[in-house]
């Protein structure tokens, strides 16, 4: 553009000394490298403006891409992976992403939400005439997960076919929440043979297979759902201590305390569990005819280590109310490999609290529930073939709200 401009200098200079319009030639040369500029401006702010818009289009892509990991639980660091990874595939080039979760100003700070932040630093063109210096943009975009619904049981594998099965003679009533699974199996979620199921709704990021009718109070089941994250994936295993207890076979009565069981538990008779965390190193087999009570309870279960409830027992467990196991009674490893948990029971037996085995198959045989009927099932897949009535309003006794089908939205 410098050199542009001399040209015209030299060429109005010589038009003034031969003679031909010298004041003219004169005011143009010295103005023309304005209105050139001026007319670049115009250009260049429309540069200015398209690059914004693809700027701000970019954040909006880059924060709906971290919300899609937030949903399946993934920390901070994998959140950020998968922003940067999405403004890069959209052009960011060397422009700079700072990555929120949640979000550090605005209305969403103490939401579920995820926070990008873009800066880039423009080449002036036509402008450059004015300044060298860079023109500086930035875009912000805020994506906020909504959860739609409550679930009471949710299966986490993202593949299996019939992660959700109810079956036989089961008589199953949800109320107030949803059964949510995973899997993008084309039968997610099967109702078969006799099974009576009534729900809010079955969601699905799969199919849903229905071989007879279902009472819901959405119109249909919602397939090809956006997968619900682990609730309880941030919960921390329980610390194993360095001495071993022992249940006492050869007791037709016994109480047991808090602690780590190296060989299992094999249950028969009355036993009482004393309030507190159980570390199983084996597996927990509840014999026929064993009557089992205990509250404030979690029971976690190490590696692929099972729980075996035999039908004719009586079991009655409850939940902590507070601290960091609050509404969790059984919890599996979640280091654990592929493996199957079966809870039977009598009609007066109750499991009040989360049932939580995020690597293994869940069977559900008993026809009870919790106090109130609060029990909740989240494991990799789930067998219903019991009768029982699920109820979500669980709060007073130390049970959270699990999500399911969630939304995401561009709030900001």
């Amino acid at each position: 553009m410098a050199s542009f401009s001399r040209i015209l200098r030299h060429f109005a200079f010589r038009r003034l000394r031969s003679g031909e319009g010298g004041n003219v030639a004169t005011i143009f040369a010295l103005t023309l490298p304005v209105v050139v500029g001026g007319a670049g401006l115009g250009v260049e702010t429309s540069y200015w403006y398209y690059s914004s818009l693809k700027l701000q289009a970019t954040a909006d892509a880059a924060a709906y891409a971290g919300a899609l990991e937030k949903i399946q639980g993934s920390d901070t660091a994998t959140i950020t992976t998968a922003a940067t990874q999405s403004a890069t595939d959209n052009g960011l080039g060397t422009g700079t992403i700072v990555v929120h979760t949640p979000p550090t100003s605005g209305p969403n700070t103490a939401n579920k939400a995820v926070e990008v932040i873009l800066n880039q630093n423009l080449d002036r063109v036509f402008t450059s005439i004015f300044s060298q210096s860079k023109v500086p943009e930035q875009a912000r975009a805020v994506a906020l997960i909504t959860d739609a619904s409550k679930a009471c049981n949710v299966a986490l594998s993202q593949s299996a076919s019939q992660a959700v099965l109810y079956s036989g003679s089961t008589t199953v009533k949800q109320n107030g929440c949803v059964t949510m699974a995973n899997s993008i199996a084309s039968d997610a979620i099967k109702v078969q043979g006799s099974a009576s199921l009534q729900t809010d709704c079955l969601i699905s990021a799969g199919g849903v297979v229905l071989n007879n009718p279902v009472s819901m109070v959405c119109k249909s089941p919602i397939t090809q759902a956006l997968p619900t994250s682990d609730p309880f994936s941030s919960l921390p295993a329980p610390a194993a201590s360095n001495s071993c207890s022992k249940v006492n076979a050869n007791k037709t009565s016994q109480i047991l305390t808090q602690g780590t069981y190296c060989n299992g538990m094999n249950l028969s008779g009355n036993v009482t569990l004393s309030p507190g965390i159980y570390v199983v190193q084996g597996s927990l087999k509840i014999n026929a005819g064993a009557v089992v009570s205990g509250s404030g309870v979690t029971i976690y279960m190490t590696g692929s280590n099972t729980v075996s409830m035999n039908g004719n027992a009586t079991v009655t467990l409850s939940a902590q109310t507070s601290g960091i196991y609050s509404g969790v009674l059984f919890y599996g490893d979640r280091n654990g490999t592929s493996a199957k948990s079966n809870f039977n029971g009598t009609a007066d037996s109750l499991l009040t609290g989360a049932i939580y085995f995020p690597r293994q198959e869940v069977d559900y045989l008993g026809n009870f529930s919790g106090k109130n009927g609060c029990t909740q099932v989240v494991a990799d897949t789930i067998q219903w073939s019991g009768s029982s009535t699920i109820n979500q309003d669980c709060s007073s006794l130390g049970m959270k709200d699990i999500p399911a089908a969630p939304s995401i939205a561009i709030v900001e």
